[in-house]
Formats: C-alpha cells, sequence, structure tokens
C-alpha cells in the first residue's frame, strides 16, 4: 500500500524564499489541461536464466505498455501523471515459479509517476509527488530502469540551479516504491545532491544521503574527460563513508577508480570499486541504488556481503560495426579476507532503427569462486521497444 506524503521543514524553507524556470504558459487552465503531451511506449523482452541449483531454467516473456501525458505550463505549474502495465506474453513463467530461479519482472498495473511541477522563485524547480529520481551515476540513488518495474520515490523534490554551473537536489522521501512493488523500510528519507559543472575538465558532486531506519552515507564524486586531438581521456574517483542506522552502528567505506580513453569510435575503461567491510561484520550497501548497472548483469551482488566487495573491471564498447556494442569483465574478490567470489563476462549489442524502435541483445554469465555461492548463473536477454 502507497503511504502518505510528507514534507521536510529545511525543504519548506527553501521553497519559500524561492524565481521561476521560463516556459511558455498557457492562456487558461482547460488549456493546459487538453493542449499538453501525450506519448505511448511497449516493451517487449524474453529473458532466460540457467542457475545452478534449480532443477528447472526460468523463461520470462513479458511486455510492459507505458502510457504518460504531460500538461502545458499554467500559471508556473505543469503536472504529468504515467500509467505502467507488465504482463505476461505467455503463461510458461510466473514470478518466483517453485525450482526456478528468480526473473524480477512481476505482473502489475500501477501509476508510475504523478506529480505536480511548480517553477519557484530563485531558479528553483518544486516538484511533489511520485517521481523518478537519478542523481549522478545512479550507484546510490537510482530508478533501476531496467526492470520493467521500475523503481519510483514519493517524494518533496527542489532542484535548484541559481550558482553558475551548479545544481543543487534536495528530496524527502516519504516511500519508495521498488522492482518488485513492495515498499523499503523508512518514511523519511533526506536525499542532497550538489553538482558543480565549473570545471572544464570534469563535474564534482558532493552528497548526503540519510535513509530513515536504514543507513547515513556522505561522499563526493569527481567525473570528467580531457580531449587531446583525436584521443579523449575518461576518468572517476568517489569516496562515500556509511553509518547504519541500527543497534550496532555498522560502518564502512565506499571508493571507485575509473579510467579510459577513447579513440576512433572505441571507448575502453578500467576500474576498481570497492564496497568495504566492517571487520567482516557488514557490507556498504546501496538500497535505492540503480544496482544492475554495477557489479555485474547478472546481479549476483544486489546485496554486498558481510565482508564486503571488491570489483576490478574492463570494458570496451564501440559502435563501428553498426549496432552498439559493449563487453565488460569482473573479477570479484572479498574486501575483508581473502575470499575468491568468482568471476563475470558481460555482452550487449544493441540497435535502433526506423527512429522509434530498439533492439537489444544482452547476456551475462557469472562462474562462482572458492566462496562457493553464489551458484554459478547465465542470463539471456532478448528485448525489442518501440517509442511513439
Amino acid at each position: 500500500m502507497k503511504k502518505q506524503f510528507t514534507l521536510s521543514a529545511l525543504a519548506i524553507a527553501i521553497a519559500s524564499t524561492s524565481t521561476a524556470f521560463a516556459a511558455e504558459q498557457a492562456a487558461t487552465f482547460e488549456e493546459a489541461m487538453t493542449g499538453g503531451d501525450a506519448s505511448l511506449s511497449f516493451r517487449y523482452r524474453y529473458e532466460f536464466v540457467d542457475q545452478d541449483g534449480f532443477n528447472k531454467d526460468a523463461n520470462s516473456s513479458t511486455l510492459k505498455t507505458r502510457l504518460n501525458y504531460k500538461t502545458k505550463q499554467y500559471q508556473n505549474a505543469t503536472a504529468f501523471v504515467e500509467f505502467d502495465n507488465n504482463t505476461e506474453v505467455y503463461s510458461g513463467y510466473s514470478f518466483r515459479d517453485a525450482g526456478k530461479p528468480v526473473v524480477a519482472d512481476p505482473k502489475y498495473t500501477e501509476v508510475n509517476q504523478a506529480y505536480v511541477d511548480y517553477a519557484a522563485p530563485a531558479d528553483t524547480l518544486v516538484r511533489f509527488g511520485r517521481q523518478r529520481i537519478n542523481l549522478d551515476n545512479q550507484r546510490f540513488v537510482g530508478g533501476v530502469g531496467w526492470r520493467q518495474n521500475e523503481q519510483t520515490y514519493d517524494a518533496f523534490t527542489l532542484v535548484n540551479t541559481s550558482l553558475p554551473d551548479t545544481t543543487v537536489v534536495l528530496t524527502n522521501i516519504t516511500n519508495v516504491n521498488n522492482i518488485l512493488g513492495q515498499n523499503i523500510n523508512g518514511e523519511n528519507h533526506q536525499v542532497l545532491n550538489i553538482n558543480n559543472k565549473s570545471l572544464p575538465f570534469g563535474s564534482i558532486s558532493a552528497y548526503a544521503y540519510m535513509l530513515d531506519e536504514i543507513s547515513d552515507t556522505y561522499g563526493a564524486r569527481f567525473a570528467g574527460k580531457t580531449d587531446l586531438d583525436d584521443l579523449s581521456l575518461l576518468y572517476t574517483l568517489e569516496y562515500a563513508t556509511q553509518e547504519t542506522d541500527n543497534a550496532a552502528s555498522n560502518d564502512a567505506d565506499y571508493y571507485v577508480a575509473e579510467f579510459g580513453a577513447a579513440v576512433a569510435g572505441v571507448t575502453a575503461k578500467v576500474g576498481y570499486e570497492v564496497l568495504g567491510s566492517d571487520d567482516g561484520n557488514y557490507g556498504f550497501q546501496t538500497p535505492l541504488g540503480t544496482k544492475h548497472k554495477f557489479n555485474g548483469w547478472a546481479d549476483k551482488f544486489l546485496g554486498t556481503p558481510a565482508d564486503g566487495l571488491e570489483d576490478l573491471y574492463l570494458s570496451v564498447s564501440t559502435k563501428l560495426a553498426g549496432p552498439k556494442i559493449a563487453i565488460i569483465y569482473h573479477t570479484f574478490d572479498a574486501n575483508e579476507g581473502s575470499t575468491d567470489y568468482g568471476d563475470e563476462i558481460d555482452l550487449a549489442i544493441s540497435q535502433d532503427f526506423a527512429k522509434r524502435y530498439n533492439v537489444l541483445l544482452k547476456g551475462a554469465a557469472y562462474s562462482q569462486g572458492d566462496a562457493g555461492t553464489p551458484a554459478d548463473t547465465t542470463k539471456v536477454w532478448l528485448q525489442l521497444s518501440a517509442k511513439f
């Protein structure tokens, strides 16, 4: 059941002092309601999962339909609503079938987003309602857009751009609607992210993610690129520290260093990401993040082991052959101790066509290490999407 919204006193204080984002205004309320923009999209997905420990493979075939509508602006306000439905194309698989691996795409019909925007003073956008929130690279706060049921947030959000090259996002989240149609603990999550793009060679973010009944995380991120003739150098550095809200008050650190280059239509990167451990008792967690993007597409480390996780990865991507092709190799180890958590190789081939359509073939093959868990897993996806 979806919970009611609450507002943070800090958010109200900022909003009350807030100039408007310039936009064409509708002359009447009726014009605003009837003269808006609608869009429709479809995403068919077949997912195959072969996982050790299960007697049967999973074969999921689903179709996600999305319909949304945004009004014109009236009195500096606009409204947006988005409806989603995910249904089985054939009945050969049901979510969490006994004896089969889980495919995290349950059937559902829901209001995915429904919010009101207000263009307030001082270059501030005020948003209230159910909304998508994607911050930085979505490592800590994201929408998990890969799954058929996107993660959204019931929240009051302020976005301010009054300082040069700076975006400040302040959000009070009262409920998290996750990809399984469930809610996440806590009704008063405070999220602050400040991003500055004034440097010619990259952007800097500082953030505080204070998640009620879960944990508090504070960190900073630097990401950018430098162009040198026909070569572009790519780099990312990030550090965060986290303390849990439970009686144990566990604490752990996070850091990542990624470097790469783009030349002649090929991009290559090498990275080292560490989700630290508190003496083997707790591993650094990212409960609101888009976890599928990180630590392998087989999703074997959606929750960090108690002894932490170290992920050394190499990726290569290109469009030289026509479609976009990406291949990523991961090797996983514990941060506390010497446990080998195995390795994984991921491959994706994606092609847009006729402006509105996309086809994607994607695969992940995870092989366990000496820990014995997680289990060996192979996943394959075929996806067709269309937007109108």
